[in-house]
């Protein structure tokens, strides 16, 4: 059975139910109806087959997702509701939170991206990860849920944020993007062990000289690739690349394109400074063109995708996917504006978080927000509106679905994203049936051959 069959075997038996929670929420189905309007696409293979609402308070805040295909879990940094939430992604029920976060923070009227948590998390086997606002690490036991987690501080004031891990679960990077400068911390991670043994190895911090203090230049996603045993990291903005632009904010537009930090864990003990790229060593820092990246994705032969976005570098108009090893690249146009990217090995797609993409011209949506779907070939296939905060993005390979939030409606930072022009529903209000957010569920239908166009139909 190839793996594209197989994805569609998997999920027989769960498709039927279109809206997951309505009875825990006492919403009744009407009020709950979901998977409609310009986010729910009428043709082509990527479908909306759900809207799990989650209980609690509404989805006015959340960071980062992930998928763990072999346990069958979704998990979401739930910052409305002060913990990570958990999806079965076979039944696509919430089946629990994490909780004991910092939950959001309000400074000025708006969210406090930089204090709110939970915000990066990630898994292996019973171990998950997740980063708070109060620059702590928590490591949970999944099979010992209700045992408290192991808190560590990174030593800064800001939060944890995204994070990786290496194939064996033993080491984990993970970034304080908000400190100034921003810096990484290396962990001795679990692995497959049955104690929570995590403990720091060292700081992990960018030559001021490509990324100075003092301009609250970032640290984004970073990724692991186990055939070059290196960690990729997203570095949004640094010093003169091209020699010359404006870095500092205060000053006008920023025109520095981003970087690639190319991290050797191996050496890290004893050299934890990154500086220029070392091409002999593949070490250091790669610059970009044209590319402002925050989140990073592994995908085939070695190739890496940058979510390129003009939250970070105003002129960005396409993604970059660059390999690690030649450090070849190739621009994927008319996509921008990510946040967190996925690569699906399930259908060999990309998948982008793109919150700050461009409104279309002449388009009566309320902001630009899309799901970018991009195949291997590096060809935008589809972009599908999603409410106007909507960063987070992952996949689950064996089912091919993937799992995109919704941000509230009516709350600080919520979705503005009308579709008819002021006092209209917005996209989240008809992808989830609600005004609480959900979690938006799309299946990709695929087949035993190459049905990129058809989807673009």
């Amino acid at each position: 059975m190839s793996k594209h069959r197989k994805s569609l075997a998997c999920l027989s038996g769960s498709i039927a139910v279109a809206v997951i929670g309505a009875a825990s929420l006492n919403v009744s189905p009407a009020a709950a109806a979901g998977c409609q309007g310009p986010g729910a696409p009428a043709s082509g293979h990527t479908r909306c087959v759900a809207a799990i609402l989650i209980p609690g308070s509404a989805l006015q805040s959340f960071d980062i997702s992930w998928v763990d295909a072999k346990t069958s879990r979704y998990y979401l940094a739930d910052r409305a509701n002060f913990g990570v939430d958990i999806i079965d992604t076979r039944s696509l029920a919430y089946v629990g939170r994490l909780g004991g976060f910092v939950g959001i923070v309000i400074k000025n009227g708006a969210v406090d991206n930089s204090h709110s948590g939970p915000d990066g998390v990630t898994t292996h086997g019973r171990w998950l990860y997740a980063g708070d606002g109060n620059s702590t690490l928590k490591v949970f036991d999944l099979l010992n849920p209700s045992t408290l987690p192991k808190i560590i501080s990174t030593g800064g004031t800001t939060r944890v944020d995204e994070m990786a891990l290496t194939t064996d679960g033993k080491l984990l990077l993970a970034v304080n993007n908000a400190e100034d400068p921003p810096f990484g911390t290396l962990f001795n991670a679990n692995g497959d062990g049955a104690a929570n043994n995590v403990t720091i190895i060292t700081k992990v911090t960018i030559d001021p000289t490509i990324l100075p203090g003092g301009f609250g230049l970032g640290f984004e996603q970073s990724v692991w690739d186990p055939s070059t045993q290196r960690f990729y990291a997203s570095l949004p903005t640094i010093a003169n690349n091209p020699p010359g632009c404006n870095l500092n904010a205060t000053a006008g537009p920023i025109t520095c394109s981003g970087g690639m930090a190319v991290i050797d864990p191996a050496i890290l003990a004893t050299n934890p400074v990154i500086s220029t790229f070392d091409p002999a060593a593949n070490v250091g820092v790669v610059p970009l063109n044209n590319c402002g990246p925050n989140g990073i994705a592994l995908g085939t032969h070695g190739n890496l995708m940058e979510g390129c976005t003009p939250g970070n570098e105003p002129s960005n108009n396409g993604t970059v996917i660059i390999n690690g090893v030649t450090k070849n690249y190739a621009t994927v146009a008319n996509i921008t504006g990510s946040d967190e990217v996925w690569f699906n090995p399930g259908d060999d797609r990309y998948y982008l978080g793109a919150s700050k993409a461009p409104k279309p011209t002449g388009s009566s949506l309320g902001s630009g927000a899309v799901l970018g779907i991009v195949n291997d070939s590096s060809v935008l296939v589809k972009s599908i509106p999603q409410s106007s905060n909507s960063h987070s993005v992952a996949a689950d390979e064996r089912r091919n679905l993937i799992f995109v939030p919704q941000v509230a409606t009516g709350v600080v930072g919520g979705d503005t994203n009308t579709t008819a022009g002021t006092g209209t529903a917005t996209v989240g209000q008809l992808l989830c049936g609600s005004s609480n957010g959900c979690i938006a569920v799309y299946h990709h239908m695929t087949d035993d051959r190459d049905d990129d166009a058809d989807d673009g139909k």
